[in-house]
């Protein structure tokens, strides 16, 4: 629901703060004051195209902004919360036309594009009576207030449901089949697989190769200096021998100095340490051995890890898992034939679900519109179009595959005019017309379009009298349940008004500004009556003017 409307430098209007409550909104003003400024400034604020004549004449800007409630809008917060721009319980919508033609939009103080700001005012306001702005000319926009008009939103989900579980099987159908040849396919991961597993590809074992290639590569280094280490610490002039010497003099001497005793201990863990340090050297001596051939069979397996490795664009340590993943493919292709035919036979059992729930809702659809029709041709010919019908067209699509709305679209048919035939609501000529159908629509509906905020601009063009006052009564109906703001030059629409704003035209140093002011019981009185009776009010327009209002 609209709460506050801020107009500030707009086309005559240099500054307004409009407060708004709950059902409906009456604007009224002489011709020419500038009504219809408030349902423009809501355009514009909806996302309509920037007009460099929408700026005051002076000011370099136009600043507009609105804020609505979301108590009761569930869309709308959930429309918020994915485009991350929520903020409580309230939205609040500014827009910045600028005298060069440029426009710049915000939602809840955050910037945004202009297809943003219009996809949020969808949702929020619905204006009726320009054909640019008209919201149920829009054929999904037809159909989905039709569906609101069932009450039975199982109807619609059974079909969204089922069409989406066929979309998901036919993609899943579609990804099985762009593997190509699964036959063939099987045989590559089989041969991919074959090749990886001939070679070792564990941590380990690659550890384990490239340690053993070293070992060949530098085998004549590697047995040069276990010889010469060896025969430092074991030939003549061994180290051994000579530790020894050196411990016998130390113990012929340790009685008269006790410290040399722990010195020859020393020496004697040395010596220990000296004869493994031999040991691990003729292990390792013996196990080193000059053979270009265990060389080279080393140095062709590493270049065959080394050729896998760019093959499957992976390095080295990665091939074990990339070997991993072929065999998962391989493992899930071994039954695809089988999970072809499990796939085409859910297929086909989505499909026949969503042909019942499509059937289901088609039936509901016909059914509620035949209601609709018979309850908006008579309400339109209560608001001055003796004669005229209204119909509802279903049109089958011409896709077969499951749609989440269903088989068919509905299109509303209007004929103003006895033994003209219906025709699109879209190609009504007139705004007045259009915008009575509209409120019909609405009315036989009882509020079940989801938008809170309405607006209605020359609902009331071109009538008068009994057929004016019907057009305030249905408004005033339509206020009981949602939030109505309707431009009138009529008094017996203003007088169904729950709330009543008047707007006037005036020259200021030369230059014509508009206000806009909230009037009391007394204002109101006055206001109508000059509606009836023009710039002079009479006693006599008092007193018709107070019973127009206590019709209410």
């Amino acid at each position: 629901m609209l709460l506050r409307l801020s107009i500030r430098d707009f086309a005559v209007v240099a500054h307004a703060e409009l407060e708004f409550g709950s059902g409906l909104t009456v604007i009224s003003g002489e011709t020419g004051a500038g009504k219809s400024l408030l349902v423009d400034a809501l355009g514009f604020l909806s996302g309509a195209r920037a007009d460099t004549g929408a700026v005051r004449f002076g000011a370099q800007r136009a600043e507009l902004s609105a804020e609505f409630s979301l108590v009761d809008c569930p869309q709308t917060t959930l429309w918020l919360q994915a485009a991350e721009l929520d903020d409580g319980e309230t939205c609040l919508l500014r827009r910045v036309l600028h005298a060069d033609g440029g426009s710049r939009a915000w939602i809840n103080g955050r910037p945004v594009a202009l297809s943003q700001l219009t996809d949020l005012a969808e949702l929020l306001v619905e204006l009726h009576g320009q054909h640019a702005q008209q919201a149920l000319l829009v054929r999904p926009r037809q159909t989905a207030l039709l569906d609101a008009c069932l009450r039975q939103p199982e109807l619609l989900r059974d079909t969204c449901d089922t069409a989406q579980r066929w979309k998901v099987l036919h993609e899943e159908r579609h990804r099985l089949l762009a593997r190509g040849d699964v036959a063939e396919r099987q045989r590559w991961l089989q041969f991919q697989l074959e090749e990886l597993d001939a070679q070792p590809l564990a941590a380990d074992a690659l550890a384990e190769l490239d340690t053993s290639h070293r070992r060949h590569a530098h085998a004549a280094a590697l047995i040069a200096v276990c010889d010469d280490t060896l025969d430092a610490i074991t030939g003549d002039a061994a180290i051994g021998s000579r530790l020894q010497h050196l411990r016998s003099g130390l113990q012929r001497e340790s009685a008269h100095d006790a410290r040399l005793a722990e010195v020859d201990a020393l020496l004697d863990s040395a010596s220990i340490q000296l004869d493994e340090a031999v040991s691990q050297l003729q292990r390792v001596r013996d196990d080193l051995d000059l053979d270009p051939d265990a060389l080279a069979s080393l140095e062709r397996q590493l270049i065959r890890v080394q050729d896998l490795a760019r093959k499957h664009r992976v390095t080295p340590d990665q091939l074990q898992a990339q070997r991993d993943v072929l065999a998962a493919e391989l493992d899930a292709l071994a039954d695809a034939d089988d999970k072809l035919r499990r796939l085409d036979a859910d297929i086909a059992a989505a499909h026949a679900a969503w042909t019942q729930a499509a059937l289901r809702l088609r039936d509901a659809r016909h059914e509620t519109g035949a209601t609709l029709s018979s309850s908006v041709s008579a309400l339109i010919a209560q608001l001055g179009m003796e004669g005229g019908v209204f119909a509802i067209q279903f049109d089958a699509n011409p896709d077969s595959q499951p749609d989440p709305n269903g088989s068919e679209r509905a299109e509303f048919l209007v004929s103003a005019n006895p033994g003209q035939p219906p025709r699109p609501l879209r190609k009504i000529a007139s705004g007045g017309e259009l915008s009575r159908i509209s409120l019909a629509i609405e009315v036989a509906a009882q509020g079940e379009d989801a938008v809170p905020t309405m607006v209605f601009d020359e609902v009331d063009a071109g009538i008068g009298g009994a057929v004016a006052a019907a057009v305030g009564s249905q408004l005033r109906k339509l206020g009981h349940g949602r939030q109505v703001l309707c431009v009138t030059h009529q008094p017996q629409v203003a007088a169904a008004g729950h709330a009543h704003y008047r707007v006037l035209k005036a020259a200021s140093d030369g230059i014509t500004q508009s206000s806009v002011t909230a009037l009391d019981a007394t204002d109101r009185i006055e206001e109508i009556a000059r509606m009836l009776g023009g710039s002079a009010v009479s006693d006599e327009a008092r007193a018709a003017a107070g019973r127009l209002l206590d019709a209410h």
